[in-house]
């Protein structure tokens, strides 16, 4: 695409305590190899920590940023009222902890013209910080991990159900009413899921890369994965037909070890074979997903990995049905003309 006709694009970040990655999520926009006009609208939770402080350092210092007040401080709403603040037809959706590749936007923008998709998204690609984090990383893009994500594990290019983040035509968020904000999590799942019952394309490609960083204690990543399948089970009860074998997975396992346990306990030995099971199965498969990690990171990875399964599962089974009624009941948020940003 002739550099003259490049979209301008906005960048929209949800942001909620975030004072540890904040500053260099932003460098890492404003440092992209990309000739079009940009903007960065940072949405502004409650945070209790110094990420309002660093929101205004960067405001001040670059006149491409600006933030808008979030009081939820839930990420559906914060993305909401970043798009309404911004301008462009191109909208990046970028978190206050991840890094984009130099070229993502640019490559984004072209993939977007040439598969003619609504939405284009690649990598999630999760790097740590310390052996717990490198753990998790290895953990969250390895097979075992996630099973068959693209998006986690990389993969040809093409057609997906979902993408991690994503970068958008604005017209056709627009058009979807953008994200539904009783979706706490699952946020994303969702709206795609909308985007293609309209007849729009998503594409995966593995050109696009964003470095993410995990979550740093046992106790956040169990939060994280509990919600992430509890609220997945509220979208597949909202949108019938949306759930796969690879979301039953965990909760399968939460009941069969379950079971294994109370039987063993209960009844014979044998019933523990299952959990037997399980733990050899994920110190096996953390051998190749650790592959080339110091050993206190390698050590990690089968706790990481119980970790995110369990913690996934029991969120699946224990999703109340009133999530899912809420849901339906809501109307989902419009969003209208771009409004001023807010400085």
């Amino acid at each position: 695409m002739p550099q003259q006709q490049l979209p301008a694009v906005s960048v929209i970040m949800p942001v909620l305590n975030e004072e540890r990655h904040l500053r260099n999520a932003v460098r890492h926009i404003l440092a992209q190899e990309y000739a079009g006009e940009m903007e960065v609208v940072i949405a502004l939770g409650p945070s209790t920590d110094r990420t309002d402080e660093i929101a205004a350092e960067l405001v001040r210092e670059d006149p491409r940023v600006h933030t808008v007040p979030n009081p939820t401080g839930r990420t559906p709403a914060a993305l909401n009222a970043a798009i309404k603040a911004s301008r462009h037809p191109i909208v990046v959706r970028v978190d206050g902890h991840g890094m984009l590749s130099p070229n993502y936007i640019a490559t984004a923008v072209r993939l977007l013209e040439e598969t003619g998709a609504a939405n284009v998204g690649g990598i999630m690609h999760a790097e740590g910080e310390n052996a717990w984090e490198e753990a998790v990383a290895a953990a969250m893009t390895s097979k075992i991990g996630v099973g068959n994500a693209a998006f986690h594990t990389g993969g040809a290019a093409g057609p997906a159900e979902t993408v991690y983040l994503g970068v958008f035509r604005r017209e056709v968020l627009e058009q979807q009413g953008g994200y539904n904000e009783e979706f706490i999590r699952a946020q994303d799942w969702e709206l795609n899921f909308r985007i293609r019952e309209a007849g729009g394309g998503v594409w995966f490609s593995p050109e696009l890369k964003v470095q993410y960083r995990p979550r740093p204690s046992i106790k956040a990543l169990a939060k994280q994965y509990k919600d992430y399948g509890k609220w997945r089970h509220v979208v597949a009860r909202y949108h019938s037909g949306s759930i796969n074998l690879r979301y039953l997975a965990p909760p399968t396992a939460v009941c069969a070890i379950a079971a294994g346990l109370v039987v063993g306990a209960a009844v014979t030995p044998w019933g523990l074979v299952v959990p037997a099971g399980y733990l050899a199965a994920i110190t096996a498969g953390s051998l190749p997903a650790g592959k080339g990690l110091p050993l206190k990171a390698r050590a990690q990875i089968p706790v990481a990995l119980a970790t995110m399964h369990m913690s996934w599962g029991v969120g699946f089974l224990t999703s109340p049905r009133a999530l899912a009624r809420k849901v339906i009941a809501s109307r989902r948020p419009a969003v209208q003309t771009p409004a001023p940003v807010a400085e």
